[in-house]
């Protein structure tokens, strides 16, 4: 062993025989230096064992919830505001789910309101009544009524060679009659219904005696013929068959109110048939001035 530079130097021979499987000599100044020793290592077989894997998952498992991080919301953060009590009525939400139907689904009740007697229509809708069809079917029959009332009056005056006048109030009043019946004559039969302890979904109601009017509106195009005899006969067969759609689907749970069932079915079904009169009446009765 020599020293130069202040470093100590092993010799070759002290060297081998000083040298230990597994240990690597260190060259220091100090005399009191130490020897760091490694373990053997198996990271030369692959795949590791199972002792390996076992160490290395429980080093990097993931968080139970690392999958879920991106996919669920906040806690108390909602896509949607979502209002409560009373004011929900007042939002888009509320009647979003009455709107949920299709073309194929608005025809098919269609189909069935045209056919009465079978009086299955309020079983067939329980459990999505929508309120799309009788909107479009009220919005169309004012405007069909008014259009062809003003046009049945335009051919009655040119006939007789008189002066004739559109009157915009047919709108109007065409608006007022259906939108007004078909909301509150529901709403006024909710209300029985529930005193005599037969409470019906009002919605229910609406969807009923909405899609009821739809007859009218065949019978309206048809009210052109310029045939009074023929005109009352539209009427009433229209006022017939939409009187006794809505008293048979409604008969069933009526029923449930007692003695009085069938008074309030008649006056249901004769309701209906005085809608078909006045429109007769009001809309397709021509009168024609002397002027």
């Amino acid at each position: 062993m020599m020293s130069s530079g202040g470093y100590t130097t092993v010799d070759d021979d002290h060297n081998k025989n000083s040298v230990v499987s597994g240990s690597v000599p260190v060259a220091v100044s100090d005399p009191d230096h130490v020897t760091l020793k490694f373990t053997e290592s198996k990271l030369h077989t692959f795949p590791p064992s199972s002792e390996s894997q076992g160490k290395i998952a429980a080093v990097f498992r993931p968080p139970s919830d690392a999958d879920d991080s991106f996919s669920k919301p906040a806690r108390g953060i909602s896509d949607e505001p979502r209002s409560t009590g009373w004011m929900h009525a007042f939002t888009v939400g509320a009647y979003k789910p009455y709107f949920d139907v299709d073309t194929s689904d608005v025809l098919q009740r269609i189909r069935d309101s045209l056919f009465p007697f079978r009086g299955t229509f309020t079983e067939n809708t329980a459990d999505n009544p929508d309120l799309y069809g009788p909107f479009w079917i009220c919005t169309t029959l004012i405007f069909v009524v008014a259009a062809i009332g003003t046009f049945v009056t335009y051919v009655a005056h040119e006939l007789q060679k008189k002066e004739w006048n559109y009157d915009i109030n047919l709108v109007t009043w065409s608006a007022g009659l259906f939108y007004g019946y078909v909301t509150l004559v529901p709403l006024g039969l909710y209300a029985i219904l529930k005193y005599f302890s037969a409470p019906s979904g009002l919605v229910q109601l609406w969807c009923l005696y909405g899609y009821s009017l739809f007859v009218f509106i065949p019978a309206s195009c048809l009210s052109i013929v310029p045939v009074e005899i023929f005109r009352w006969v539209i009427a009433g067969v229209a006022g017939f068959m939409s009187a006794t759609f809505v008293a048979l689907n409604l008969r069933t749970h009526i029923k449930s109110a007692g003695e009085r069932w069938f008074l309030i079915v008649a006056g249901i079904f004769l309701l209906q048939l005085g809608l078909a009169v006045v429109l007769k009446l009001y809309f397709f009765t021509i009168t024609v001035g002397t002027n």
